[in-house]
């Protein structure tokens, strides 16, 4: 199997359109005429490409299966931006191509959507002592690496930003689902709250929700 790049007699995909509905996307273009199969590529765009073929998670489609499914239909099980793309599949002297595109209309990009990270803290004061116990759980739907949340400590009232006070890294990463961490003393006057270390970045993926 290998590339071949596209010219002016090369059979090609065009206009491909996408729905999003209910976390599945569907995928709809024009079949060139006698080009019975294609191959679909489906990665994230923060994905390096390595150049290698076929790409891990190529999926040969049949012209039939488009036709009985009307369109191509895929699970979203990914968060951020997905990028699709359809490669022409012929045959030449008993070896597969997969034609390329240069001018990127055989690529679909998608969003896949926002994962959500529920977080709740909870502050227990002690009647006579100088300190007040923090109890933070963090809820997510999918893994979280720990490099993605802080939380931040500030004196006199809740901090606004992640500048906002003395920021304070986790150590170990989120697996999907409720984690209660080991709760933290902090001084009566002090408030906590969670932020990304990156929201412009990590606002693309993630949608951090108090609880």
């Amino acid at each position: 199997m290998r590339y071949a790049e596209a010219h002016s007699s090369t059979p090609v995909i065009a206009d491909v359109v996408s729905r999003v509905e209910d976390r599945f996307c569907t995928l709809r273009w024009r079949w060139p005429d006698g080009v019975q199969a294609v191959c679909i590529h489906k990665a994230s765009t923060e994905a390096p490409d390595s150049g290698e073929l076929p790409p891990s998670g190529m999926k040969l489609y049949t012209r039939e299966e488009y036709k009985a499914n009307n369109g191509y239909r895929d699970r979203l099980d990914d968060i951020g931006q997905v990028v699709y793309t359809i490669f022409v599949r012929l045959t030449e002297n008993g070896e597969t191509l997969l034609v390329r595109q240069p001018d990127g209309e055989n690529r679909a990009l998608v969003s896949a959507g926002k994962a959500r990270i529920y977080y709740s803290i909870q502050q227990k004061k002690a009647l006579f002592g100088k300190l007040k116990t923090v109890h933070m759980t963090i809820s997510a739907e999918v893994p979280v690496p720990k490099d993605v949340l802080c939380y931040v400590k500030k004196r006199g009232g809740h901090p606004a930003s992640k500048e906002d006070g003395i920021l304070f890294p986790f150590v170990q990463d989120f697996p999907a689902g409720r984690s209660v961490l080991p709760p933290i003393e902090i001084g009566k006057e002090d408030f906590v709250r969670i932020f990304f270390t990156d929201g412009r970045k990590y606002g693309l993926y993630y949608e951090l929700v108090p609880e």
